[in-house]
């Protein structure tokens, strides 16, 4: 059936730390694009993902995907792997020429929001040669992220997003993208899940580890869906199973390997488990080459073997061990590391999984699978296997189609979702919040002005909510560096705009939030509010001057349930 001629089209774009993908539709089916790239030097190739590495070149210039992953084989000082994980980094400066990391002095070296601008401007840029008639710009554009990316690592997206040309971009968590993908596969879903079901969404990607619960609940007569929970940021997937195979070569060779050959080793590893885990493949075992360095390049060869039985045992002994419900995670103890990324401490994918289980009281009825790990039958098996150790029944699991694709044919779908062409997961804010307004009164000795509290999100509200407060002006000072006070109440219900003269018994305050404001020092504006909740669970907070200025305020309302 032909949609309504004002339903927006919509790309989906799975920005991932291993492979991106570019799903889209026209209003009615959600359809993959193959992305043209270079494979072999003046060979450019349609593939289903792009992989998501640069090689950079001298002079700036840079190559994206299958050739550049081949390249950094050959030359690993040059190639810049796992973007993604970077730019969630908190102790790096992420706008900075920091990759690759082990570069020597005078290669080049770029910052990871460059490098996802350009992963992001190859997909732009691919598709509007292959569809002229159809440019990216007119397509609503979704861009997913690990639900537990922080707010820097969100406005950095958006940011790279803007480097790439993007308009108007929106962020959409990637378990949620897959459990989108997994509704828009299976129309029918209403008879595979009921009221009172938990479902929980594992996505194992090539950087992060998600978990994430949605609650099947019944609402106004209506089978209901709501995203509950969220885990914590996890550093820790496929990336982290590369290292360890890594090690685990390396231990066989003749000689110890240098930086830029370790790292060349690790990709190797990379592509020789993914053969290994490849649902048709017969062998057991997969050679490993790590190219010589210097003259003797040739005759510095190194060769290995990477077993299958040791690529089983370091995934079930080591990733998946038996855990109990009750475990928790180890945590980091030295105070003193190397540069590098923040991993998790604790490698074992089954201990986080318990952990954040337990401290739910959760017990989950179904589960999901997504990310590129997960597609190896032995991983699912061996989680299920654990998990009903902790549960009273069987967790009965849903299948995803395709796991390489899940997460940007959900976002498409979700961009439809949101223009009411589809079913949509409810996240409503779980409190009320507000922000604390200064009284205006003459000075008194002794005492501060009374602080009143105006309630900026309402309990409930769902994410991607946006909406104004233009009954009520408030005077905002400008040119200096400026704190805002926070407040919340898991039990008031006030409206968004409600002004409390006082702050009421049972409002926690959260911390501050501090932002430098542009404009002449001492200067005070009357602004109104303009509201917004995305997708992610940041409240955008701006501030609206008469001759329309606009001075913005972020603050994260996700509460960790």
């Amino acid at each position: 059936m032909t949609q309504p001629a004002e339903v927006r089209r919509v790309i989906g774009i799975d920005l991932g730390t291993t492979n991106c993908a570019l799903a889209y539709t026209n209003g009615e089916n959600v359809e993959q694009f193959a992305i043209p790239q270079y494979v072999h030097p003046g060979e450019i190739r349609e593939e289903p993902l792009l992989p998501s590495f640069l090689y950079l070149e001298d002079g700036g210039a840079s190559i994206a995907g299958v050739l550049a992953q081949r390249k950094g084989l050959e030359n690993a000082a040059r190639l810049v792997a796992s973007a993604k994980s970077w730019l969630s980094h908190a102790g790096a400066d992420r706008t900075a020429a920091i990759l690759p990391l082990n570069a020597p002095e005078g290669f080049p070296r770029i910052s990871p929001v460059e490098a996802s601008a350009r992963y992001l401007r190859h997909l732009r840029d691919a598709w509007n040669q292959k569809n002229p008639a159809e440019p990216f710009d007119e397509f609503q554009v979704l861009v997913t992220v690990p639900a537990s990316f922080d707010a820097v690592a969100l406005d950095l997206t958006r940011r790279a997003a803007a480097e790439a040309g993007y308009r108007n971009v929106i962020l959409l968590e990637e378990p949620q993208a897959a459990f989108y993908a997994w509704i828009e596969r299976n129309p029918n879903w209403r008879e595979l899940v009921g009221v009172g079901d938990v479902i929980l969404v594992i996505d194992i990607g090539g950087g992060t580890t998600d978990f994430t619960l949605i609650q099947v609940k019944e609402r106004n007569g209506e089978v209901d869906l709501e995203r509950v929970a969220v885990g914590d940021h996890l550093l820790l997937g496929g990336d982290n199973i590369d290292g360890a195979l890594a090690h685990l070569v390396a231990e066989q060779l003749p000689r110890k390997l240098d930086a830029i050959q370790f790292h060349a080793l690790w990709q190797n590893c990379r592509l020789a488990k993914e053969k290994l885990l490849d649902a048709g493949s017969p062998k057991n075992e997969e050679s490993v080459t790590i190219l010589g360095r210097g003259a003797g390049v040739v005759g510095g060869t190194l060769k290995a073997k990477l077993k299958r039985s040791d690529l089983e045992q370091i995934l079930v002994d080591g990733f998946l061990p038996e855990a109990s419900i009750t475990d928790v995670p180890e945590e980091r103890t030295a105070t003193l590391t190397e540069i590098g990324l923040p991993f998790a401490a604790d490698a074992a994918i089954t201990r986080h999984l318990a952990h954040f289980l337990n401290s739910r009281d959760a017990k989950p009825t179904h589960v999901l699978f997504n990310g590129g790990v997960l597609r190896a039958a032995l991983i699912r098996e061996r989680i299920l296997q654990v998990l009903n150790g902790w549960l009273p029944c069987p967790v009965q699991a849903l299948m995803s189609s395709d796991l390489m694709h899940a997460v940007a044919s959900g976002a498409a779908y979700y961009g439809l979702a949101r223009q009411g062409q589809g079913v949509r997961v409810r996240a409503g804010i779980s409190r009320t919040y507000y922000i604390g307004i200064e009284a205006s009164m003459p000075a008194v000795p002794g005492r501060k002005p009374p602080l009143k509290a105006l309630t900026v999100v309402p309990y409930g509200i769902e994410e991607g909510t946006d909406y104004q407060i233009r009954d009520r002006s408030f005077a905002l000072s400008l040119g200096g560096r400026a704190q805002f006070r926070f407040f919340q109440s898991p039990e008031r219900r006030d409206p968004a705009g409600f002004l409390l003269d006082t702050i009421e018994p049972g409002m926690e305050e959260l911390a501050p939030v501090e932002a430098v404001l542009p404009g002449n020092r001492g200067e005070n504006v009357a602004v109104t509010l303009e509201v917004l909740i995305t997708e992610t669970g940041v409240l955008e907070m701006w501030f609206v001057s008469a001759d329309g200025r606009r001075w913005k305020l972020e603050f994260n309302v996700r509460s960790k349930r």
